[in-house]
């Protein structure tokens, strides 16, 4: 794999070139990635799915009421980063509940997990019609724009959290245009919370957090021939407290020299790090600051019963 335009490719390019080492999150989700990150939300550190799970088992009707008030026309649904869309089902039956209907684009980068969820939902869902679209955030908003006029986009899990506000409010716009005015957003964020608590979520007593991050190394030498040695490279979470954000990093043990075909070579000191991620924990606020300045109005907050996760409505407003 040599070609610069290759978007793994370029963005190893971009990332390893820069003065502080960044890989960008969705390198993850190879096959093996999305496998071991469905099993880190099924971890007792990682409270996160279940908070939103809970969330989702207790309000749903209500949302679902709340995005299709105020039009005739029929709710569909799209989710941004779907993954196996396990948690989304539930709300999806509320939709059918309502209008016995359903139309649902799930959006994921990787081709496995949208493989697995369409297969189950195809299975146990009848009301359902599913249209998986494999790519990125922005690849899929235009066929966003394809449905009907009345559309509930979901942004669950903490996957917002990813993107620096500049990022976020971009992101959060670009979909918001592709909504006509009513249309819907549902947006999942981490409350900000004890280091204690937040940083066992991605440090797990089991390892499965490490062998995800350390998973993208992998990726690498199998897909662009790179030769990263796994063995002199470790995981770490760290708590930023400045930015309120959870970061994960790749920490190389000892002084190398890691070689990318089509990108070049890249010399890492004992100690140095790669920034994997980043996920940012927020106070209420901040995320209605975000949604009105990307064209949103909030509706409502949803939170689990020990708050420590929000699920935050939101409407298109007229522009």
């Amino acid at each position: 794999m040599t070609d610069p335009t290759h978007p793994v490719l370029a963005a190893v390019a971009q990332g390893l070139g820069a003065r502080h080492r960044t890989l960008p999150p969705w390198l993850f989700y190879d096959r093996r990635g999305s496998e071991l990150f469905e099993r880190i939300t099924e971890l007792p550190e990682y409270y996160l799915t279940r908070a939103e799970r809970e969330i989702l088992e207790t309000r749903s009707d209500d949302i679902v009421r709340l995005a299709a008030s105020g039009a005739e026309d029929p709710l569909h649904v799209v989710e941004l980063g779907a993954g196996s869309a396990t948690k989304t089902q539930l709300l999806l039956r509320a939709v059918v509940r309502l209008q016995g209907a359903c139309t649902f684009l799930p959006v994921d980068v990787s081709e496995a997990a949208l493989d697995g969820a369409v297969e189950r939902l195809d299975r146990e869902e009848p009301g359902l019609r599913v249209r998986p679209v494999a790519g990125t955030h922005h690849e899929a908003l235009p066929v966003i724009g394809e449905l009907g006029p009345r559309r509930l986009v979901l942004f669950l899990g903490s996957s917002i959290g990813n993107h620096e506000d500049e990022e976020a409010v971009a992101l959060l716009s670009a979909v918001a245009e592709q909504l006509a005015p009513g249309g819907c957003l549902l947006l999942g964020t981490d409350r900000r919370k004890d280091p204690a608590v937040l940083l066992p979520a991605y440090d797990d007593a089991q390892g499965v957090t490490a062998a995800f991050n350390l998973n993208l190394l992998h990726r690498l030498r199998r897909e662009l021939g790179a030769d990263f040695d796994v063995s002199s490279w470790r995981h770490e979470a760290r708590w930023n407290d400045a930015h309120s954000r959870v970061e994960m990093h790749l920490v190389s043990t000892v002084a190398q020299v890691v070689t990318v075909p089509g990108a070049g070579s890249f010399h890492f000191e004992a100690g140095e790090s790669i920034h994997t991620e980043s996920s940012i924990k927020y106070a209420r606020p901040r995320v209605e600051r975000l949604l009105r300045d990307a064209g949103f109005e909030p509706v409502e907050v949803l939170t689990d019963a020990n708050e420590r996760f929000d699920l935050h409505l939101a409407r298109r407003v007229q522009g």
